[in-house]
């Protein structure tokens, strides 16, 4: 199947509707039928801002996170207007890519 791999980045304590933000776009994913995403966690990362985001020792806050979908041409669509709508802020990269599953459910 061909769509997009759209790839969310953001830090561990911003929030959005009182969740934190990378949880609440995984909750979103289920909630429109997405076949899925992964939330993972950085251990260090330079913002838009230039500032250096690190996961501490003593302080989470700023750890960089990433939420990473593939989903088709139609589901991409809701799903940004669906933000567009929520007025999220988040930077995203968007790349075309061919997605598929290999072997059989187990």
């Amino acid at each position: 199947m061909n769509g997009y791999q759209i790839t969310f980045f953001t830090q561990q304590d911003r929030r959005h509707k009182g969740k934190p933000l990378a949880e609440w776009l995984v909750h979103l994913a289920k909630e429109m039928g997405l076949p899925g995403a992964t939330l993972l966690t950085g251990s260090e990362g330079l913002g838009h801002d230039r500032r250096i985001h690190s996961a501490r020792f003593f302080e989470l806050a700023d750890q960089p996170v990433e939420v990473v979908m593939a989903v088709d041409t139609e589901q991409a669509e809701r799903l940004f207007a669906r933000l567009k709508a929520e007025g999220v802020h988040l930077f995203y990269v968007k790349t075309a890519v061919e997605f598929g599953v290999l072997g059989e459910d187990g």
